[in-house]
């Protein structure tokens, strides 16, 4: 092995080579006086002996050995003492957690048995080593702050579920999240812990005692007189809920200044610390600065220097002595205590001074020492255990201010990954990869802003005073006081301090993943950024394929932070690919090219397709690849995944029993996320594809077949990504409406894809949750608000009632300022602008990435159904997560951003080429959110006119057999606003009722759109059959969802009039309340047809004319009959005014109903019409008095009277004039016309409205089933 300047190639193998036993002394490395005093300065005696050089004894490097071993021997304990049993203790020398018994319900351990999280509703684990004598300690590191309890217990506790320490007599537990102390009864103890904390657990076996500490400060004796004598032995133990953890120390690490330990006087660790390997370490390393701090002049003299300058120039006499040193510093640095306390400490002061990591150039020179001097399998030691212990000290330590700690540590690995050799080591080994790293890019929120120190970088807290009548901010500036003013600018500046501190760790994070990303790196092999990428694409298939296993997963908060980050590094390599290629697009105008999906370069898993399974797309599609893009699967291929995908099935309940077994009581590995990538599985396309390409097509020549490699995702490397000489690499298979130039360099298009992969599998998510501080700042503000007014009010006699008032006022005060600090970290690290431009930057892709693979044809089936779901989400959370100071409408190019996304959901909410029903099913509910909101619905306006007409079209095609209500949700919207009393938010009985969600699309104010209306009504115009289909279809779902209704509200009734005291069943409720609200907005749809194209039931000429009136004017009257009736049904259970039932009353049916008639009979004016609605044996002329008013008041509860149309009552009732008519004459079907018709061929008769009404659904006759071929009119012969 060889050192990069070019030196002396020395190792502990050979190191004893270039000694002076085994060379002449005239080799001239130095000369012999002077090598004495060098190896005498390097490694002085502790002895006393002669001072003076000239008394000295001659010392070589024949002498050196063992001149190092008697001084490493100095201090040393007897071999005997080191190994003498200790008093007290039972159990192995090294204390981990027993994971192999000592354990009740489901765990996560880490590999070095310390850290645990708990993943069931109560688990418990105990430690390897108990203690019946003398006084212990052992401390827990807080790494969560809920539920657990932690202390100590005997071998004869059983635990379960529901009890674990301190819930037995001879357990004994304290509970910080609830601010307790158990031991089978609780009381009251000690003080709440937060994340960061550290937990010292005392036991005194002398007196029977146990006693906590937190954070050094004792909380004071918790426990006397405990259970003590033979057999009686008490092991450390804890139980936590699901999802917390914590960091045991029982003396295994060495974390004095790291993690803060507070150790106790006269107290014991269980583990004794490798006090004779310390101190010889402690020696050693001050042997090595030693040297890097002498250097010798050109006149031979021993001359002290700053050692940070030093260089490994392979000088001879350095290097040997090196050699020496290193022969026993190497072994001890695989420990991790070690490594920990000595080679940790001494790197972090290398970088104390601060200034750049570059500045630092002597971490790098010792790492090429490491790599020079120590064996392979010593360095990867060492190396993993520097890497794992900054991982944890990173993970684990406390906020203060400035974040010193954490900039501490990230400096220190960007470092140590400047170092090339040392860089690959580790992403490459599998316990330092992206599953591990994540941690390094988090910044945990502070859950205790005092102790995190935001009361000095926020002196001045503020929050909103202001709100309008539906409590929404007001956030004009002109309502704002001079005070109020001051305050909020004051915040601001606070805000803006800390987010200057939070930058500097975040561009740490940054430097890191750059330096992961290097491509450029390849003088020791792959390059970092290939290696990278495989292990990436790893950690998103364990994340993809553990969805259902939330214990397997990434935590979202630590997906957020990376996704950020990766983002930030991703831009800078794409913006540097752009300078050097103007070819490229930039990074703005990213999006991954369509050939990824169906190539089968990228792995995606068992990821849903827009088309279906993959194994199907490619059967029926193969036809499209080899004309679109010279992809020929292979037959075989297509039978062996097919065959695949059945195993599969029958498989996954087998597969999935072993994991419920272990989850009922199995201690399972560390979560893939803190762990080596080892759940999920390969993707079978990669593994077993057999894909033959073809080059491009060639005139009077057949294609040449090319066989692709196809690897598995740890197996590629950067030929198979980047490609070479007319290889595409990733890029196979272009089809003809892609560019022919690049865009980027391949292996970024794959980032930028798992990156759109990372946002879809939690990071939506997480952004949706931390949402919740900042609602309740709006909660607490508005109740200190309404506490303020309540104290103005307040009599003065009332002293009572007004000192209550200002306790809770003062509550809610200093609540909003913990809160309002803590919001200001939030909007630094979750919703800044620049995290906004990220999300922005997502959408941007999605929507570019899904209109090229739009232009693919068929070939679009094969997207992954995510990038939809990405960007219908990020929109979502552009829209409604982030701060209202970050205003969509500054983003750049946001306004065509809109357009490009509502032609997307306008086109493909009814595309045929997708399948997958949860993925319709979303695009059409982003539909109907996206027309409730006016800058929105321009957006669909800008759209082509030639996807409007489409998309108006597919939301007027039959309601039958696809999820109409939102179709019909997307209708009203289009009308609300334009229809008669249709032009409210909320309803008017509800006004005076809080709002659950003033941003819910539902009470967003009216925003009708005229253009969207006049292209419906062009369509029904136009299209005679579609307008009596999809009018049939409306009128079918009315007929089922108000006679559901009214079932419903008989036996809500009848539940309510029984003697016994009954509860309705809220979801019976709420689903009454739903068929309520369809029926009204049926109603509406049918309000809207009617209005914009009457003659569909006006103009008689055309076929189905009649019957749709005859059928409207049927349920109008139906609806009438039971919402105006005196003391009816309806009536009774809307002056229940039952919990979920409030939007059910007479004003939102009535007024619908309202507007239909108005059009048909007024605005109309058609005498056909009045007497198709009096024909129907349904009318009742009260039913209209009440409607309007001329009968006295409507029956119901609701006192908002509807808009007054003209009357109508006289002409109805002159015109109500029912001719007698016999009853043989009536039609046999609903008895209400006469018979006017007569089947074929068998003669059977009904009215022509029952007839028409009946072959628009079946063609077999009423009676007989006879197939009927004809209709013909029908009329009554004479009677002789």
């Amino acid at each position: 092995m060889s050192s990069k300047e070019g030196g002396t190639a020395l190792t502990r193998r050979n190191c004893r080579l270039a000694s002076d036993t085994d060379k002449p002394k005239s080799t001239g490395i130095v000369n012999e006086k002077l090598l004495t005093d060098y190896l005498h300065h390097v490694f002085p005696s502790t002895k006393p002996g002669p001072t003076l050089a000239s008394l000295r004894k001659p010392l070589g490097f024949q002498d050196l050995g063992s001149h190092l071993e008697k001084l490493l021997a100095e201090g040393e304990p007897p071999e005997e003492d080191r190994d003498a049993p200790v008093e007290g203790r039972l159990g192995p020398n090294t204390v981990v957690l027993d994971h192999t018994s000592g354990f009740e319900g489901l765990l996560f351990v880490d590999d070095d048995l310390l850290g645990v999280i708990g993943h069931s509703n109560f688990s418990s684990i105990r430690a390897t080593t108990c203690v019946y004598k003398g006084k212990w300690v052992y401390e827990v590191l807080i790494s969560s702050q809920g539920l657990m309890q932690i202390g100590w217990c005997t071998l004869n506790c059983h635990f379960n579920q529901e009890e674990g320490v301190g819930d037995t007599p001879d357990s004994y537990a304290y509970d910080g999240n609830r601010v307790r102390k158990w031991n089978v009864t609780t009381t009251n103890y000690g003080k709440s812990w937060a994340a960061g904390d550290i937990v010292s657990c005392m036991i005194d076996l002398d007196e029977g005692t146990i006693t906590f500490c937190l954070n050094g400060q004792s909380l004071g004796t918790a426990f006397t007189d405990i259970k003590m004598g033979p057999g009686v032995a008490y092991f450390p133990a804890i139980s936590l809920s699901f999802k917390e953890s914590v960091a045991f120390n029982f003396g295994t690490l060495a974390l004095t200044g790291l993690w803060a330990t507070y150790p106790v006087e006269g107290y014991l660790p269980l583990q004794n610390p490798p006090t004779a390997e310390l101190l010889k370490a402690q020696k050693l390393l001050g042997y090595i600065k030693t040297v890097l701090a002498t250097t010798i002049d050109v006149q031979e003299r021993l001359v002290e220097k700053d050692c940070s300058s030093w260089k490994l120039h392979g000088e001879p006499t350095v290097l040997l002595a090196m050699a020496h040193i290193f022969n026993h510093f190497a072994p001890l640095m695989c420990k991790v205590y070690l490594v920990e306390d000595v080679l940790m400490s001494f790197l972090l002061s290398i970088l104390e001074g601060g200034g750049s990591v570059d500045e630092h150039p002597l971490i790098q020179q010792l790492l090429d020492l490491f790599w020079l001097l120590m064996e392979d399998y010593e360095v990867n030691e060492c190396l993993k255990q520097l890497m794992m212990s900054l991982l944890r000290a990173y993970r684990f330590s406390p906020i203060i201010p400035d974040l010193g700690f954490q900039i501490h540590y990230l400096r220190l690995t960007t470092a140590i990954l400047h170092h090339e050799k040392s860089r690959k080591y580790l992403l490459s080994n599998r316990t330092f990869d992206v599953l591990r790293s994540v941690v390094f890019f988090y910044i945990k929120t502070p859950l205790r802003v005092k102790e995190a120190g935001l009361e000095e970088l926020i002196p001045t807290t503020w929050w909103p005073t202001r709100f309008d009548k539906e409590g929404k901010d007001e956030l004009e500036a002109k309502s704002e006081t001079a005070d109020e003013r001051l305050r909020r600018r004051a915040y601001e500046r606070g805000c803006q301090r800390l987010k200057k501190r939070i930058e500097v760790v975040e561009e740490l994070q940054v430097q890191i993943l750059r330096l992961l990303l290097n491509n450029k790196d390849r003088g020791t092999g792959e390059a970092s950024r290939y290696i990278f990428l495989n292990k990436f694409r790893k950690f998103l298939q364990e994340n993809a394929s553990n969805r259902g296993h939330p214990t397997a997963l990434c935590p979202p908060e630590y997906m957020l932070c990376f996704l950020h980050r990766l983002i930030t590094a991703v831009r800078s390599y794409w913006d540097e690919g752009k300078r050097k290629g103007p070819v490229r697009c930039s990074f703005p105008q990213a999006y991954v090219p369509p050939q990824l999906f169906y190539n089968g370069k990228v792995d995606y898993f068992d990821l849903q397709r827009l088309g279906g399974l993959l194994s199907h797309l490619k059967k029926t599609l193969k036809d499209e690849l080899a004309s679109k893009t010279n992809i020929i699967i292979d037959p075989a291929e297509i039978l062996t995944t097919s065959m695949d995908d059945l195993d599969e099935d029958e498989e996954s309940g087998a597969a999935q029993r072993p994991f419920g077994a272990a989850a009922m009581g199995g201690a399972l590995a560390r979560p893939s996320w803190l762990s080596s990538p080892t759940l999920g599985r390969a993707n079978r396309f990669l593994s077993t594809a057999a894909v033959s390409l073809m080059t491009p097509r060639r005139p009077l020549a057949p294609p040449e077949k090319v066989k692709v490699r196809t690897l598995a995702v740890e197996q590629r490397t950067e030929e198979d990504i980047e490609g070479s000489h007319g290889n595409d690499g990733l890029l196979l298979g272009r089809p003809l409406e892609e560019p022919d130039q690049p865009i980027a360099e391949k292996s970024l298009l794959e980032i930028v894809d798992g990156i759109v992969m990372m946002y879809n599998l939690s990071v939506h998510q997480q952004l949706g949750k931390m949402v919740v501080v900042s609602d309740d700042v709006h909660e607490y503000a508005m109740a200190l608000k309404d506490t303020e007014e309540k104290i103005a009010r307040c009599p003065a006699r009332r002293a009572d009632i007004l000192d209550e008032l200002q306790k809770s006022q003062k509550v809610f005060a200093e609540k909003l300022n913990h809160l309002s600090r803590r919001l200001a970290w939030i909007n630094a690290t979750v919703y800044s602008k620049e995290k906004m431009l990220d999300v922005y930057w997502l959408l941007r892709v999605c929507i570019r990435t899904v209109e090229h693979a739009d232009h693919t044809g068929s070939l679009f089936a094969f997207a992954p159904e995510f990038y939809l779901n990405v960007a219908m989400n990020a929109y979502s959370a552009l829209k409604n997560y982030f701060s209202p100071a970050n205003s969509m409408d500054d983003l750049p190019g946001y306004e065509d951003t809109l357009t490009q996304l509502a032609a997307i959901l306008a086109k493909h909410f009814a595309d045929p080429r997708i399948v997958g029903t949860d993925i319709k099913d979303s695009l059409m509910q982003a539909l109907a959110s996206y027309v409730c909101y006016p800058q929105s619905l321009r957006a669909v306006e800008r759209i082509p006119e030639e996807q409007r007409v489409a998309m108006m079209r597919n939301l007027l095609a039959p309601y039958e057999q696809r999820p109409w209500a939102q179709t019909n949700w997307i209708l009203v919207r289009l009308w609300r606003g334009c229809g008669f009393g249709y032009r409210y938010t909320r309803l008017p009985h509800l006004l005076k009722t809080k709002p659950e969600d003033t941003n819910l699309p539902s009470l967003q104010k009216p925003c009708p759109s005229l253009l969207l209306q006049r292209h419906m009504a062009e369509l029904l115009s136009m299209d005679k059959d579609m307008a009596a289909s999809f009018l049939n279809s409306v009128l079918n779902q009315l007929n089922w969802a108000f006679s559901e209704f009214i079932g419903m509200i008989q036996e809500i009734q009848q539940a309510a009039e029984r003697p016994e005291r009954n509860f309705v069943d809220t979801r019976q409720l709420k689903v009454c309340a739903t068929c309520f609200d369809l029926s009204v907005s049926l109603l509406r749809v049918l309000e809207m047809t009617v209005t914009l194209v009457p003659e569909i039931f006006l103009d008689w000429s055309r076929p189905s004319a009649e019957l749709l009136l005859r059928r409207l004017a049927q349920l109008l009257n139906q609806v009438l009959n039971r919402v105006t009736a005196e003391r009816n049904l309806f009536d009774r259970v809307v002056n229940l005014r039952l919990p979920g039932l409030e939007s059910v009353d007479h004003y939102p049916i009535l007024v619908a109903v309202t507007g239909i008639l108005v059009q048909i009979l007024v605005e109309g004016q058609r005498q056909g019409a009045a007497s198709v609605l009096l024909s129907d044996p349904c009318f009742q002329l009260h039913s209209i008095q009440h409607l309007l008013g001329e009968g006295g008041e409507p029956a119901g509860s609701s006192t908002t009277a509807a808009p007054s149309p003209p009357p109508v009552v006289g002409p109805l009732g002159a015109a109500l004039a029912p001719a007698p008519t016999s009853e043989e004459d009536l039609c046999p079907i609903c008895y209400a016309h006469s018979i006017s018709a007569v089947f074929k061929p068998c003669s059977h008769k009904s009215c022509k409205a029952c007839i028409n009404q009946h072959l628009m659904n079946n063609k077999d006759c009423f009676f007989c089933k006879a197939t009927i071929t004809g209709v013909e009119d029908y009329t009554k012969p004479a009677s002789s």
